[in-house]
């Protein structure tokens, strides 16, 4: 019985190693076999730091892989798409080009994208002093001090007519480009419709002069007007009390008591 059973031990013994071979065999041959790269979109990215107002080129573009689908909304695929666009935000190196990023088709010039919704760019006329020594950048902030002479005294008053303006260009310069100080003739100004005729009846009635401020400075530097001074409160007076002292009247041998009012 037990010169029977063998062959058969000796036979399942010899499948069930043929069989374990061969699922190592396939184990070994899957791995070893290239994986397939998953397939892959290129995307625009900015090839370095694109100031505000910044006109596209090819020189300023490069690209990035990405997954088909999983790219934000927006962003660009070919340089045809973007190539001529004007920056209306400064855009880091590295950064992906969007829509919001650029002034939309039929906007004009450089300046005229970059002014904002409800705003106006105003041109005045600087010199080395009024324009801060040179020191002056787009993006810049600035406070406008307008100088007159007083009608009656003949002094002369100054005083903050506008504050926290954003400097737009500086000449025909619209990106800062530059930290040197450059001597400049004019300086645009991003100011509000109403600002802007405050702006020039100050110009016109005397002289103005910009003050560059601090970029995290939010406080408005004008003056604020003298609060108005309270009239006089008026207490009314209360009425004056009578009073009547009794007097003594004599008349002959009568005497009689009688009051006077005081």
């Amino acid at each position: 019985m037990a010169r029977g059973r063998g062959p058969i031990l000796i036979v399942t013994s010899l499948l069930l190693a043929g069989g374990a071979a061969w699922l190592s065999n396939r184990w070994i041959a899957a791995r070893a076999a290239p994986v397939s790269a998953p397939a892959t979109t290129h995307i625009l990215t900015a090839a370095m730091d694109l100031p505000l107002g910044t006109k596209i080129e090819s020189r300023h573009v490069t690209s990035m892989e990405t997954i088909p689908g999983r790219e934000p909304p927006g962003t660009f695929h070919d340089l045809k798409e973007v190539e001529g666009k004007i920056t209306i935000a400064s855009v880091t190196s590295g950064q992906m080009l969007m829509t919001p990023l650029f002034a939309k088709d039929g906007e004009g010039s450089t300046l005229a994208a970059v002014v904002s919704k409800d705003k106006r760019a105003v041109t005045v006329r600087v010199d080395d002093v009024v324009g801060v020594a040179g020191f002056l950048l787009p993006g810049n902030r600035v406070d406008v001090v307008a100088t007159s002479k007083d009608d009656h005294g003949g002094a002369y008053v100054a005083a903050t007519v506008l504050s926290n303006i954003k400097v737009l260009a500086v000449d025909q310069t619209a990106a800062a480009n530059s930290n040197e100080p450059v001597v400049v003739r004019a300086v645009t100004l991003e100011v509000t419709p109403e600002e802007a005729e405050i702006l020039l009846k100050g110009k016109a009635a005397g002289s103005i002069q910009l003050a560059l401020r601090n970029p995290l400075d939010e406080g408005d530097a004008r003056h604020a007007p003298a609060p108005a001074k309270s009239a006089p409160k008026i207490v009314p007076r209360a009425p004056l009390l009578v009073q009547e002292s009794p007097i003594t009247v004599i008349r002959g041998t009568k005497v009689a008591r009688e009051t006077s009012h005081d």
